[in-house]
């Protein structure tokens, strides 16, 4: 799941990515010279020294003593403990309290477009009253997604409050997409990423590719971006594999090779890898159905409105195959020009990938057991229809492998926050979606707009390339993709399906679309705002390059597309 919300990732070497951590982190890169703290608190008694990343690094590691490396967590507390040693505290200053509780004037903002539809609109004919409240509630959520008053899922859960203090619907109709089958696999896939991440499992594959690959600039990103496409099916989270595999290792060789964040240094490499980490992520995840979570969100929504697509697993990876393999193959070479790195050979990058994976040692038993389990997860996501084995149950039976051998524990999942966060709000907007079709709101929209389309005598195509670039650069207003499909997906679908385009084509390309506008700004996916957060990227370039890349994939998946969804019978 690709909220803006960062997911917390456990390794062997604890590290938390959140977008605070990275702005302490991004404060250290970018301090003019080496600093030293003294410990003063005695809760970390083994530390004493702590510098800066700007002197000479060890491989793989963003923080460094001179003896030995500390962990990211005792380094980040280091820096909040209030001391006279400590350069970047203010005796005369106390920060200002986190504030607590919503914010007044997106709240207002949120529940105000409520009201005006429910009390200041005229109720369409052949709307109910019930149909129509439900519709003005969902609106003040959907606003609120936008807008941020609390929480997402604090704001879902206020939403679902008021569907049944208001009688809009009952408890059990409100509560009916909590066993819904696709949202619990979104949930243990976040299960599945942090087996990758707390095994190393992830890390090895990626450090192989630079191995192989690294040679050059150019070498080393397609490396990194193979080791991604490798991982992706098993690993549907885009945020887990940015914040848990490839920023650790691009941000390592980064600074080996003297490229430093918050630094004229910056563009010497890591600027450009992160760039293309980021760009290409989008067309990784675009390739399988399980390769992150909004995928199978949109193929539950497209069943809601019923368009059924058969061996979905299948029927994914050879509609988006070829374009998103150009995409793939091209983005990195376009960036090598728009956005070009100083340093274009890095002959030590092997050394350095081999010198890692000596330290790692030889593949351990975890490792095997993660490889096995998600070997026979996939090809149960791909043979499932046929053996009578739904994707869920396949999911369910890995992570009952990973729990029965010890790979993960019960306490694992439970920490894993993010995956119930999403269960929770998840459940709540796909429960509305579906009611508001069910109760006929969206026949009714998507009638609106047929004879809107029709007056303007658009053809299919036609309607279909408008409404595409419509959902694909609205997402500027969203802070996140899940949020986008749950928000907009149904709609647009549905105005697809009035203005007669074929139904498994309309919604497979919105699908495809939901992971193309992730790298549009640094606030568009969770990855983006991981790769963003390392401080590589100045901000007016992440919006420059996030548009031209838009347009260039809207070329190579509209252009290739039109050939290779013609020739699988798409339309």
């Amino acid at each position: 799941m690709e909220s803006f919300a960062l997911h917390s990732l456990s390794t062997t070497t604890t590290t938390t990515f959140s977008t605070s951590l990275y702005t302490r982190i991004s404060l250290l890169h970018r301090l003019p010279k080496p600093l030293s703290i003294t410990k003063s608190s005695p809760s970390i008694p083994l530390l004493s020294t702590i510098r800066s990343s700007t002197q000479k690094p060890l491989f793989f590691s963003a923080f460094h003593t001179k003896n030995k490396t500390i962990d990211l967590k005792f380094r980040i507390l280091a820096l909040d403990t209030k001391s006279s040693d400590n350069p970047l505290s203010d005796s005369s200053e106390k920060p200002t309290p986190p504030q607590k509780g919503a914010k007044l004037i997106p709240l207002l903002i949120s529940v105000s477009i409520g009201l005006i539809v429910r009390f200041a609109v005229p109720k369409p004919i052949g709307i109910t009253p019930q149909a129509w409240q439900l519709l003005s509630i969902f609106l003040s959520t959907i606003a609120g997604l936008i807008l941020s008053p609390l929480p997402v899922a604090a704001w879902a859960f206020l939403g679902l409050t008021t569907l049944l203090v208001t009688k809009t619907l009952s408890f059990t109709t409100a509560f009916s997409a909590f066993t819904n089958e696709v949202i619990w696999l979104i949930v243990i896939s976040f299960f599945f990423a942090r087996g990758f991440v707390k095994t190393g499992l992830g890390d090895r594959i990626a450090t192989y590719f630079v191995k192989w690959l690294g040679k050059s600039t150019l070498g080393l990103s397609y490396g990194l971006i193979l080791s991604e496409v490798l991982i992706a099916p098993a690993m549907p989270s885009t945020t887990a594999r940015a914040g848990g595999v490839f920023l650790p290792i691009i941000k390592s060789l980064s600074l080996s090779a003297g490229s430093k964040p918050g630094d004229s240094s910056s563009t010497k490499l890591g600027s450009y890898l992160i760039q293309s980490q980021m760009q290409c992520a989008a067309s990784s995840s675009s390739l399988f159905l399980t390769a992150a979570a909004q995928n199978l969100l949109c193929f539950k929504l497209a069943g809601e409105l019923g368009v059924m697509i058969p061996n979905p697993w299948i029927s994914w990876l050879k509609a988006a195959s070829l374009p998103a393999l150009i995409s793939l193959l091209v983005t990195p070479l376009v960036l090598y020009k728009l956005y070009p790195p100083e340093t274009k050979d890095t002959p030590d990058a092997p050394a350095v990938a081999a010198k890692k994976l000596e330290t790692m040692g030889s593949v351990t038993k975890n490792e095997w057991t993660m490889v096995g389990t998600m070997l026979l997860a996939v090809s149960l996501w791909v043979f499932g229809d046929a053996i009578g084995i739904p994707s869920v149950v396949a999911a369910m039976i890995g992570l009952s492998i990973l729990l029965l051998l010890g790979v993960l524990d019960w306490d694992d999942c439970l920490s894993e926050k993010s995956a119930w966060d999403t269960l929770a709000w998840f459940a709540v907007l796909v429960g509305m979606a579906s009611q508001l079709t069910n109760l006929g709101v969206i026949s009714w929209m998507s009638g609106c707009v047929s004879k809107n389309l029709q007056s303007l005598s658009l053809s299919w195509p036609a309607a279909f390339g408008v409404l595409q670039a419509s959902y694909f650069f609205i997402h500027y207003l969203f802070a996140g993709q899940i949020g986008h499909v749950g928000a907009l997906y149904s709609a647009f679908l549905a105005m697809h399906l009035a203005a007669g385009v074929p139904a498994t084509l309309a919604a497979l390309a919105l699908a495809y679309n939901t992971n193309l506008f992730g790298a549009l700004t640094h606030y568009s996916s969770g990855q983006s705002a991981v790769y963003y957060g390392a401080g590589y990227m100045d901000l007016p370039d992440v919006f420059k390059l996030g548009f031209v890349m838009a347009l260039i994939n809207a070329i190579i998946w509209g252009v290739t597309g039109t050939f290779w969804w013609k020739f699988l019978g798409l339309y």
